[in-house]
């Protein structure tokens, strides 16, 4: 294997896609991974990301990608529906995977992938990049050695605004049947990042809402039938004992961003931002044994992407590239992995089950 982990993208573009603002950025700065090879639907367009982006070999076809000689490992970065088949060919043709979340359209599809990575000895992560943001990670690390002592009550909140329109390359997602909507994605990362700092749940109550039943599809003026759930409402209790609320909304204007609050029995942890922690930076601050909340700097050992990667979308994908690396060469896995995708899935399964039943629902860790 070379010094650098040898990456194959599918998913490539120039511009204006999430691989355009996070991963192929974060990519170009890595120290750890080469971007050997990119791959888009058609050739000129592949040879284009190859150009804008560094890389030395351009593919139009996913499954002649996966079985270079040329690459270590696949990066899948393209729609939900499509994640599963690219993901499954690259881990039959030996090759380390990182998938965006969701790991698959279906739960059934998230557990095949893990059992076939894990059958093969290969090395997985999934895009929950929350958890390596270092703002996060230090919340978390504050929480295990008792920053705010028995936490006793957890709240959650993140509203986008928008929901009332989408350009006419979006509108797919109003199906929820393919996978990607507010209770899959932004539900889905922002619970991930509430597990991730406290701890799951252990019973649950939810209400899964589609408030907004019709959107403008802004490049052809017309109205689309919407079946995506756009409000997501939860309320339970973790494992440690303490009571939990989470409401995840797509509004039509002037959304709140993000919010986490700890309420413990010695002090309070509070972080925030104007988007959710996988996408962007958010601030951390705290009380102990007072009422007054102050800004708290994260210790620089919780940033290990590499230097010169851009703030923003990519510095948590860079995060993850440098764990995804060191995991590969053998070192601890600290990566979100496919089998934390499949227990997200499992939990995200909860949460519709408990909103169509109407009834509490109990959830094994």
């Amino acid at each position: 294997m070379a010094n650098k982990i040898r990456l194959g993208l599918i998913g490539a573009s120039v511009s204006g896609t999430w691989s355009s603002r996070s991963h192929l950025p974060a990519l170009r700065a890595s120290v750890d991974v080469e971007l050997t090879a990119v791959c888009t639907t058609k050739a000129d367009t592949a040879d284009a990301a190859r150009q804008a982006w560094g890389a030395r070999l351009a593919f139009d076809d996913w499954r002649k990608m996966v079985l270079s000689p040329e690459i270590d490992a696949v990066a899948v970065v393209v729609r939900v529906p499509s994640h599963y088949a690219p993901t499954k060919a690259a881990l039959e043709a030996g090759k380390h995977v990182y998938c965006e979340w969701p790991l698959g359209r279906t739960t059934s599809e998230a557990v095949e992938l893990a059992a076939l990575a894990k059958a093969k000895g290969l090395v997985t992560a999934v895009g929950l990049q929350a958890r390596v943001n270092p703002a996060l990670m230090d919340m978390k690390e504050l929480v295990a050695t008792g920053f705010v002592g028995e936490v006793m009550a957890v709240h959650v909140s993140l509203m986008r605004e928008g929901v009332l329109s989408r350009p006419s390359h979006r509108t797919w997602q109003r199906d929820a049947a393919l996978g990607a909507n507010t209770l899959t994605i932004a539900n889905g990362h922002t619970v991930d990042a509430m597990r991730f700092v406290t701890g799951d749940f252990t019973r649950l109550s939810a209400v899964v809402a589609t408030q907004a039943k019709q959107w403008l599809d802004t490049g052809t003026n017309t109205w689309l039938d919407v079946t995506s759930p756009d409000n997501i409402l939860i309320s339970g209790r973790l494992a440690n004992g303490a009571v939990a609320s989470v409401h995840v909304g797509a509004i039509p204007f002037a959304g709140s961003g993000y919010h986490m609050e700890i309420y413990g029995r010695d002090g309070t942890l509070v972080i925030s931002g104007e988007e959710s922690p996988q996408l962007g930076e958010v601030s951390l601050h705290g009380a102990k044994g007072s009422n007054t909340l102050a800004p708290m700097a994260v210790p620089a050992r919780f940033m290990f992407a590499s230097a010169g990667t851009p703030s923003g979308e990519a510095l948590n994908v860079g995060q993850m590239y440098a764990q995804f690396a060191g995991a590969i060469r053998g070192g601890e896995s600290r990566q979100p992995t496919f089998e934390t995708a499949v227990e997200l899935h499992r939990l995200v399964d909860a949460i519709e089950q408990a909103s169509d039943s109407g009834r509490e629902a109990t959830f094994a860790i």
